[in-house]
């Protein structure tokens, strides 16, 4: 059994594509680039970390063609990704340099450089502001005139503070954590493999879909993996960036380039575990999990750093602790591909099932009628 000829597939899609477009600007108004990129700060940084490229104007032209589509708009950025060179690396960046804007502790309510609220919703009654229906460019420019001459809210500028976990090592609270110099994988040239390295889960953690990220972690609080975490420290803020002289003149910080900064948000959450230790004799420590993905986005780093622990532990017994699980479906490129083309054609394979079902029906009359 073939494939039906279909006439004037090609004039179809064309006017499919036109379809799409009429859909985006039928009100007969277009949404800025500039807008979104003012506007739409949470929805850059998702589709910046989950397409691996940091860019916010191209992350707000991906988002502007897929009218607001976070799923598709990452898979515009990542085709886009593909296509550019990959000119230098970066030297290595070391977290604790991060300028910070904003830093909390739910493990302590003390803790060096003080709780640092910054920009968060968690504060919010999460109602509707209604007044925003009436928002124009002269009201924003007027409230940040005000807010600029009221001192910025009275808040100092980005810090360079020091971290939580490194006081709980140095009380002997926490294991040390040694340097790994090791290069590591890179999962956007070389296919993932199992056993996965650990730079290969956290790149793929940190590149997973948002939601599927947070679900999963969810249900590992909830008792598929009885893991109840505390955020150690989660902090937001910009780390500089910095490549080697291009011509290779020397490789010491001091011919070192900056080339600007990206924003991130860091987590390092705190895992309670009992070890057996001597004569049967059980203690309570804590493990580190880790998260860390473009922008401020802070519920999917939290996420990230639970399931950076599960992983850490592999347990067949809970899907949350199986690599293999986790790792393949929570990129949000792979899963959405996969289900969508579940809408192409599937003419011939259906049509043998369809087959095999009347063919099987007609046996079962038959027997019923000899019989």
């Amino acid at each position: 059994m073939g494939y039906v000829a279909v006439k004037g597939g090609t004039i179809a899609i064309e006017e499919s594509i036109k379809r799409l477009k009429y859909e985006r600007i039928q009100q007969g108004q277009a949404i800025e680039v500039e807008k979104i990129q003012a506007g739409m700060r949470g929805l850059i940084d998702q589709v910046m970390s989950e397409s691996s490229l940091y860019n916010e104007g191209l992350a707000a032209l991906a988002i502007k063609q897929a009218e607001g589509n976070p799923e598709e708009a990452v898979f515009l950025l990542r085709a886009f990704r593909s296509t550019v060179p990959r000119k230098h690396y970066s030297r290595v960046i070391e977290s604790g340099e991060m300028h910070v804007e904003r830093r909390i502790s739910a493990s302590f309510k003390d803790i060096p450089g003080g709780q640092i609220l910054g920009a968060t919703t968690d504060y919010t009654h999460r109602l509707l502001d209604f007044s925003l229906l009436k928002e124009t460019d002269k009201i924003v420019q007027e409230w940040l005139h005000h807010y600029h001459n009221e001192g910025a809210g009275g808040e100092t500028g980005p810090q360079v503070l020091p971290k939580v976990v490194d006081y709980l090592r140095q009380e002997g609270l926490i294991p040390p954590c040694e340097n790994n110099d090791s290069e590591p994988d890179d999962v956007t040239r070389e296919s993932l493999e199992f056993p996965s390295s650990r730079s290969q889960r956290l790149q793929i953690l940190t590149r997973g879909e948002t939601g599927a990220v947070t679900s999963l972690a969810y249900a590992v609080i909830r008792g598929y993996g009885a893991l109840h975490p505390t955020v150690g420290e989660l902090r937001v803020g910009t780390l500089p960036v910095s490549i080697d002289h291009p011509a290779g003149q020397g490789n010491n910080d001091e011919d070192a380039f900056y080339i600007g900064e990206v924003k991130v948000t860091e987590v390092e959450m705190l895992m309670p575990v009992t070890v057996e230790k001597e004569y049967g004799k059980k203690e309570l420590e804590f493990e580190i999990g880790y998260g860390l993905c473009f922008g401020q986005n802070e519920t999917k780093a939290i996420a990230m750093g639970i399931l950076d622990n599960c992983l850490e532990h592999p347990n067949n017994e809970f899907p949350s602790h199986n690599e293999e699980f986790v790792l393949f479906h929570i990129d949000s490129v792979e899963s959405t591909g996969f289900i969508s083309h579940l809408k192409m054609p599937h003419y011939v394979t259906f049509q043998s099932k369809l087959d095999s079902v009347r063919k099987t029906k007609k046996e079962e009359k038959q027997e019923v009628t000899t019989g």
